[in-house]
């Protein structure tokens, strides 16, 4: 039978005029997924510039390092939205706990082969599981908020809270990861994202009383409509390939550029001031009430940074370069925020753990094709030729997110409930 539903308002919260942070973080329970939930994705900032690290050690080519780390990107991209729709269908712990154990296993098997100097297509093998198995906490702790604070105007607080998260961990990742490769062993990085990856995600995993409630009617056939079909999704996934592109352009380029003048310690500190822009502006952007309609608010933010990331490839000494880095991180989060909020609007909320992941693939895709473009040319004609990859993928994404704007407005959606046996068809109420 179909029932009439009333949504009401979180209870955890009291809507006001203008939330905040401290609000946002006195939301009952949120502390017993919020860290645990940070020291499980640490280790994401890691995995990439530790793969390049270590290849680039290995072989002595830029172009191979960022060809593995590529093949770890697309793999993570690819099997992510799946990732998603499992946590959706069956619980985050049910798809957490065996995904962080084939990481850690996977991650230590391309250190292994790496070291031994393996051809380039075994790496290749081992970077595959490598980035299927990547845990997508970010997306997990997102639907947590999402089912904390439905109904309520801190989801806008929470998303840019979790972007200032997502930056302060590659602010630390990248610096921790580049000193255990140059410091200790390129073997280094990789070992600890592997030993991070396993203890943060078992942590976040346990705790089960925030995880969304999954349905537990094994009779109802209540079917599951992919967040891929939604059309702003598609929009949003193409601007996320063009800031996955910046974060990949950046890497690869900054580890050429601070090898180049013979420093490559440097290249933590300039990615750490890049991610460290990107971090104070999401602390800002969380802090305004915004009055803006999302979908303007991301074509500016997108604007923004295309200018920004125009600079780079004319850079030729660390305090500029540092500069402009600092430029384009501020850029981003704007944009990442504004397009995690649009979720919230365009997405059923049983499709929502998938939908972030869907936009965490895209930056991961974004940036696997971007380490490869800018290792190769690197390799061939160096100077900062990396950089004109995040001029490209952003201009590119810029263009789709303005001809495309419209398909980000949220419409008004029915809500479909069904109970009962399983031949019954779902009744749409209001």
């Amino acid at each position: 039978m179909a029932s009439t539903v009333t949504t009401e308002p979180s209870k955890d919260t009291t809507a006001s005029a203008r939330p905040g942070y401290g609000q946002l973080l006195r939301t009952r329970g949120a502390w017993t997924f919020l860290l645990p939930g940070f020291a499980a994705r640490q280790p994401f900032a890691m995995l990439t510039i530790s793969i390049v690290l270590l290849v680039q050690h290995t072989t002595g080519s830029y172009g191979a390092a960022g060809a593995a780390a590529a093949v770890t990107g697309v793999s993570m991209a690819l099997f992510a939205p799946y990732s998603g729709r499992l946590a959706d269908r069956f619980g985050q712990r049910a798809v957490l706990v065996p995904g962080v154990l084939v990481h850690a296993v996977s991650g230590l098997t391309l250190t292994a082969l790496a070291l031994a100097h393996a051809p380039l297509w075994a790496l290749f093998l081992a970077a595959v599981p490598t980035g299927a198995s990547v845990p997508q906490v970010g997306p997990m702790v997102r639907a947590r908020w999402g089912v904390k604070l439905q109904g309520s105007p801190l989801m806008t607080t929470a998303a840019a809270f979790e972007s200032v998260t997502d930056e302060l961990t590659f602010v630390v990742g990248p610096l921790l990861a580049t000193a255990l490769c140059t410091a200790v062993d390129p073997a280094a990085g990789l070992v600890t994202e592997a030993a991070l990856t396993l203890i943060g995600g078992l942590l976040f995993a346990a705790q089960k009383s925030t995880q969304p409630k999954v349905a537990a009617d094994g009779h109802a056939r209540v079917q599951h409509t992919s967040a891929l079909r939604v059309p702003g999704v598609r929009v949003l996934i193409v601007a996320f390939l063009g800031i996955g592109s910046v974060f990949g352009g950046m890497q690869v380029s900054l580890a050429a550029f601070t090898e180049s003048i013979g420093e490559p310690g440097l290249n933590g500190v300039l990615y750490g001031t890049f991610a460290a822009g990107n971090m104070l502006s999401g602390i800002a952007c969380g802090a305004i009430a915004w009055k803006a309609a999302p979908q303007h608010r991301l074509v500016v933010g997108y604007t923004a940074l295309a200018v920004a990331a125009a600079g780079l490839w004319a850079a030729h000494s660390v305090l500029v370069l540092a500069g402009l880095g600092l430029l384009v991180g501020m850029c981003i989060a704007p944009a990442l925020i504004t397009g995690y909020t649009l979720v919230e609007g365009l997405v059923p909320a049983g499709a929502r753990t998938e939908a972030f992941t869907w936009l965490t693939g895209a930056v991961a895709l974004g940036q696997a094709a971007a380490v490869t473009v800018a290792g190769q040319l690197e390799d061939r004609f160096r100077d900062g030729a990396g950089f004109l990859v995040p001029l490209g993928g952003t201009v590119l994404a810029l263009a789709t997110v303005v001809a495309l704007r419209s398909r980000l407005v949220a419409r008004p959606q029915s809500r479909t409930v069904a109970r009962g046996v399983g031949h019954r068809s779902p009744v749409t109420v209001d």
